[in-house]
């Protein structure tokens, strides 16, 4: 084949690994006569699908339209609904108004309808596959707050240990007052603009770093000692309730934990059906009540992203990875510990009673 234009539609929404292989066959081509390539879709689901990377690179010979509001803007906002359908206003596709409508609907629907109607209709970047999504970026963005609640009362701390690829975090939940915060760590080999091309995500980890959100510790994998010590140090003068982890890690987080000059209360738990099930829901259930206060956080979101849920059969769930390079540590770190925090304040406290002579 030597075409001279090649018309490649709904390119964000191929299949990756083919859609891949494909483009570059047609690319190739192309080059043959010296062809050109109209490359037309909706949004692709995040910043790291090639159709994404077309828009935001561009280049030398590469002509980019695109027809996408900023974030954070309310699906029935009619100046960015104008800004995502430009035809609208000459008759072409659905009107305005009859968009405004299907905006309040989904809104009011939430859930799939509510992102799906992002994607589709406004062409933001998120991810559409919500039947096993943890949590929507909608449900998400709805616990981002500008102003955190106070440091009240006691303090879970979450932890999700990694291996030398994996990633390290932990979190932290005062569940008196729904405050969260989370921190990661990568070891400092491979640097981190080398490990985000090789997980795919451009150098989204070196803006967390540089947001404060990630950090650096060890060569090739991360001490947990020292790790441990950055954690309990960011919620120094805190009363820590305890330390909650996965029983995986048990031998190597605990010999750590046994080193350092504190003594906190720590417990085990399971990732599986049964104790994952209960994590899970109980994190939701916080989310949905707005029981969870963080500031907004490029690790959470793009963590939630690729964080879905396995059911079994019997409808028991638990957390997974969207895709194999996924870093999900810092959701699963939060909903340990959410988890933990709303269990403690669901517990009835033993109130004593006086002794009375009859």
């Amino acid at each position: 084949m030597a075409p001279t234009l090649c018309l490649m539609d709904e390119r964000g929404h191929w299949d990756i690994e083919k859609g891949n292989q494909l483009e570059a066959a047609l690319t190739s081509a192309l080059a043959k006569r010296k062809g050109r390539a109209l490359i037309i879709s909706t949004s692709a689901p995040n910043d790291q699908h090639p159709f994404s990377v077309w828009l935001d690179e561009g280049g030398e010979g590469v002509y980019v339209q695109e027809h996408r509001p900023p974030p954070n803007l309310a699906p029935d906002d009619m100046a960015s609904l104008k800004m995502a359908n430009p035809g609208a206003i000459h008759g072409i596709g659905p009107s305005l108004e009859d968009l405004q409508r299907d905006a309040r609907r989904a809104m009011a629907r939430g859930g799939s309808a509510l992102t799906s109607f992002r994607l589709y209709n406004r062409n933001e970047r998120v991810n559409d596959e919500n039947r096993s999504n943890l949590l929507t970026v909608d449900d998400w963005m709805e616990c981002e707050v500008d102003e955190l609640p106070p440091r009240q009362g006691s303090v879970v701390i979450g932890v999700d240990i990694g291996g030398s690829a994996a990633m390290t975090a932990a979190a932290f939940y005062w569940p008196m007052t729904g405050r969260l915060e989370t921190i990661a760590a990568f070891p400092s080999v491979p640097k981190l603009i080398d490990r985000g091309g090789r997980d795919g995500v451009g150098d989204r980890y070196i803006q967390m770093n540089a947001r404060r959100e990630l950090i650096t510790l060890g060569d090739m994998t991360v001490p947990i000692q020292a790790f441990m010590w950055e954690a309990l140090r960011m919620v120094e003068g805190q009363k820590i309730a305890c330390v909650i982890a996965d029983r995986y890690k048990q031998a190597e987080l605990g010999e750590a934990i046994d080193k350092l000059t504190v003594r906190v209360p720590v417990i085990w738990r399971g990732t599986g059906w049964k104790d994952g099930g209960e994590d899970c829901e109980r994190f939701q259930r916080a989310a949905y009540d707005k029981e969870i206060k963080h500031r907004a956080s490029m690790l959470m979101r793009h963590a939630l992203a690729d964080a879905v849920t396995l059911r079994d059969p019997a409808n028991n769930m638990k957390l997974a990875k969207a895709r194999s390079a996924g870093r999900i540590d810092a959701v699963q770190a939060a909903v340990i510990a959410v988890a933990e925090g709303q269990r403690q304040v669901a517990r009835k406290v033993e109130q004593k009673r006086e002794l009375l002579w009859v």
